[in-house]
């Protein structure tokens, strides 16, 4: 599934108010930090992710690293050091994405 500029500006703005919930350190993306995505995934479909300052790699490089090291993780947006991701809950999503 790809997601659509009218479900991405839509996600997007969900995303707006929400806090980081994973930090990515100078370590970069690890098996541990891609573990600690998985399981923030449990609990909600969207999320911010911090890239810090000493993390190696662009922002856009270390989103699609750790989208792809999750299930059916998209990359929404890039802006800045912060990352926001989306993965729809398998059995029943909460996010009705428009046009799905």
């Amino acid at each position: 599934m790809r997601l659509t500029s009218r479900q991405r500006a839509f996600l997007r703005s969900r995303a707006h108010s929400l806090k980081p919930v994973v930090h990515i350190g100078s370590a970069g993306v690890t098996e541990a930090t891609t573990q600690s995505l998985s399981e923030a995934f449990h609990t909600r479909e969207l999320l911010k992710v911090r890239i810090q300052e000493g993390a190696s790699g662009t922002t856009r490089e270390i989103a699609e690293a750790l989208a792809a090291g999750v299930d059916d993780a998209h990359v929404v947006q890039t802006i800045g050091r912060v990352a926001v991701l989306y993965r729809p809950f398998p059995e029943d999503p909460e996010l009705r994405l428009p046009g799905a």
